[in-house]
């Protein structure tokens, strides 16, 4: 076993109790958690959102989460993050490196996660979504697993976490045009939050 997951499995252990202690949930939605490599893509409103992810899909899928490049310049965080298999990644270029990181991780048959928003969203904002999801998921040939977490995550009231039925974005022969990838990362973004109103999809 690689260091780097046992080291993700011991946080997982000790963080485990502790947020279903402070934030209780339930799941709907487990039987559409699919074996081996995926792109996970929610909606993102908050620092636990990550941690709630990783203990719904369980210790033996190690999930590799994108995270802003700025959280790495921290000492000690970095390597915290680092030695659990987060991905860097630069919001402001193509971060080629982040796209290597993903693809290698994904090729080894592990999950990726992925806040098509680029950044925490309150209730009251709206943020135009990223493509670089839906761009990762067509190159690897991988499905997306949609996921949706409620904004509001009050201490100790149990909130209702779903995972969508995960798909597949279709390759093409010639390559899609910007306006062609807006519109996929439009239809993601529809999929997560159709979540919420649906139960389940």
């Amino acid at each position: 076993m690689k260091s780097s997951y046992k080291f993700y499995r011991g946080c997982f252990r000790l963080a485990n109790p502790v947020i279903r202690f402070f934030r209780p949930f339930e799941v709907i939605g487990m039987e559409n958690i699919c074996k081996g490599a995926a792109v996970v893509c929610a909606n993102h409103s908050a620092m636990i959102d990550p941690f709630l992810i990783a203990l719904v899909f369980g210790i033996e899928s190690h999930m590799h989460v994108l995270a802003k490049i700025e959280l790495f310049k921290i000492p000690v965080i970095k390597q915290i993050l680092e030695k659990l298999g987060m991905i860097r990644v630069n919001r402001g270029i193509i971060d080629v490196a982040s796209i290597k990181s993903s693809l290698g991780y994904l090729k080894k048959g592990e999950k990726v996660v992925i806040f098509p928003e680029g950044t925490r969203v309150t209730e009251d904002e709206s943020v135009e979504a990223k493509n670089g999801a839906v761009k990762l998921a067509e190159r690897a040939g991988i499905p997306v697993i949609p996921f949706f977490i409620p904004r509001k995550k009050p201490f100790f009231k149990k909130v209702r976490l779903i995972v969508g039925k995960p798909y597949l974005i279709e390759k093409l022969r010639n390559r899609r045009s910007v306006e062609e990838y807006v519109k996929l990362s439009e239809d993601l973004m529809n999929r997560i939050h159709s979540l919420d109103s649906k139960g389940l999809v």
